[in-house]
């Protein structure tokens, strides 16, 4: 639809007034998973010792990432993801010498009860093959369109609000060039291929556009290049179970940066937006009280998430406070 009609309607439909508290909703709902995985209660029960491991990792990276040299600058998650795991593997070694079981954060047992170096992924495509199409019917696509539909709308507002904050880190306007119906239709692709390969679904996830902005490396080549290495490295059973004993806490250290960068870039771009006007003001409210607050439409067997909802309810009022708008500005 955009290939043949453009990108003026949806500028329209979700102009910055609307984009900006979507995006920033996504960072902001997704701030109480890293403070649970800070407090390590996707483990067990509040651990202090967690929660310092969290914050160090945190730190950690925030001052690669600001304070580091050139190189540091470029690769600071790592950098605190490996921080934050000598300070867990130091806890949990004094740990284990004075029986605190708070402090044991690192369970090696993954390392150690390796069966073999290769390790080969589930394929959905495989399993599905072996499974057959029995489980395949009209009533079960048409509840999973129901399902993902009004997310997918969702996706596109956040897949417009990323490629206009890249667009401001790289200073070029990727709406226009290489164009808004090229890159959704990547975005399709690539949901399509993670999907069929058994990865997670493809969005243009506000990590990456965070790592792009606090590293300042943009190149699709490194982009390019590390999701191959990424996917070599997946087969290394070594590597995988190393990953898997990285605690939960020091994921939740780096994710204080990640969500909390696309909370604020979301706020970035309602900065030029005049909130002294009652009329956008209120829009902003409209999408954000609602989406924090946590208000979901269940519509029969389709259920509309609090991003979704708040993101319909700004659409409308925007719509309603808008008409007369044109008439008024040739007064």
């Amino acid at each position: 639809i955009m290939m043949f009609v453009g990108t003026a309607w949806v500028n329209k439909l979700l102009p910055p007034v609307i984009i900006g508290p979507t995006v920033a909703l996504i960072g902001l709902s997704l701030c109480g998973s890293a403070v649970n995985n800070i407090n390590n209660t996707a483990v067990g029960d509040y651990n202090l010792f967690a929660i310092l491991t969290g914050l160090v990792t945190f730190v950690a990276t925030i001052i690669a990432a600001v304070k580091g040299s050139k190189m540091m600058k470029l690769i600071p998650f790592i950098i605190g993801i490996g921080v934050g795991y000598v300070f867990a593997s130091l806890l949990t070694v004094i740990g284990m010498l004075a029986d605190v079981s708070s402090m044991q954060l690192v369970n090696y047992s993954a390392l150690t009860t390796m069966d073999s170096i290769i390790h080969v992924p589930q394929f959905t495509i495989v399993e599905a093959i072996k499974e057959g199409f029995s489980g395949i019917n009209g009533a079960s696509i048409v509840s999973l369109i129901g399902l993902f539909a009004p997310v997918g709308f969702v996706v596109l507002a956040e897949h417009i609000g990323d490629h206009k904050n890249l667009s401001t880190i790289i200073d070029r306007d990727l709406i226009t060039d290489p164009g808004l119906d090229k890159t959704v239709m990547g975005d399709g692709v690539g949901t399509i291929v993670g999907s069929v390969l058994g990865g997670c679904p493809n969005t243009t996830y506000g990590e990456c556009v965070g790592c792009v902005a606090i590293t300042g490396n943009a190149s699709i080549y490194t982009i390019c290049t590390t999701a191959i290495m990424a996917m070599v490295l997946s087969f290394f059973n070594p590597f995988v179970q190393f990953v898997n004993t990285i605690p939960v806490c020091v994921i939740g250290g780096i994710c204080i940066a990640l969500y909390g960068f696309i909370a604020v870039s979301g706020l970035k771009m309602i900065q030029k937006v005049d909130l002294n006007d009652n009329r956008y003001l209120l829009v902003v409210a409209s999408i954000l009280v609602p989406g924090i607050g946590g208000l979901t439409l269940n519509l029969g067997p389709i259920t509309l998430t609090n991003i979704a909802t708040a993101l319909i309810i700004g659409i409308v009022v925007n719509a309603i406070l808008s008409i007369g708008e044109k008439k008024n500005a040739k007064e």
